[in-house]
């Protein structure tokens, strides 16, 4: 039986270094996993790429694509929208990759509900003192700036029970070796094979 891949979101407050994880996972592990690419209506930052970051479209594009049910979720940021683009996602999946979107709390949730058997993991630092200094340390955003990112990580931090596991990022190697068995155990749970049970049972009573 073709094993389908699953659906992974990864979340977590800025300066988590959800990104570093997140190469490091598909670096050990490329054969494996895709990184799925959101759809944005924000402007490209310097040095960013149409499909390697995000698909650039404008807000009557991205219109288009809500009406045509073209999205997994979707969610305004910052006064942007971003969203995922539904058949990559569905393509991988049916081919046996496993796909991870790094999206912001409000579209994960929404995800889930979509998508039940979806698995949720949000990354932290094992203290917000290490997220302050991390954040300080990249040496790149005004105070203001960082003041304002951990305004909003008291905000996320109330979502963080609604994940099905948290991942501290303490030690990278060890986090990708976390992340990469809490996603390998998904395939395992009886939601996801419950067609494997369905025909065990059957062939049990024809003994």
């Amino acid at each position: 039986m073709k094993r389908k891949g699953i659906l992974v979101v990864v979340s977590g407050f800025s300066g988590a270094g959800k990104g570093t994880l997140l190469r490091g996972l598909l670096e050990a592990h490329r054969e494996q996993y895709r990184l799925s690419i959101s759809a944005t209506t924000r402007a490209p930052r310097t040095g960013e790429e149409y499909g390697r970051e995000y698909f650039f479209v404008s807000k009557e594009e991205f219109g288009q694509m809500i009406e045509q049910d073209a999205l997994i979720e979707y969610a305004c940021y910052v006064g942007n929208y971003y969203g995922t683009p539904k058949d990559y996602v569905v393509e991988q999946m049916e081919a046996g990759k496993d796909v991870i979107l790094e999206i912001e709390i409000q579209g994960a949730l929404k995800v889930k509900e979509r998508f039940p058997d979806t698995l949720l993991l949000f990354v932290t630092p094992p203290t917000a003192a290490k997220l302050e200094n991390r954040l300080r340390g990249r040496g790149t955003e005004t105070d203001e700036v960082i003041r304002d990112r951990l305004r909003r990580a008291v905000e996320e931090a109330k979502y963080m029970d609604q994940y099905d596991y948290i991942l501290v990022n303490d030690d990278l190697d060890v986090c990708v070796k976390e992340m990469h068995e809490l996603i390998q155990a998904q395939h395992l749970r009886t939601s996801k094979n419950r067609a494997l049970i369905a025909e065990i049972r059957e062939e049990l009573c024809c003994l």
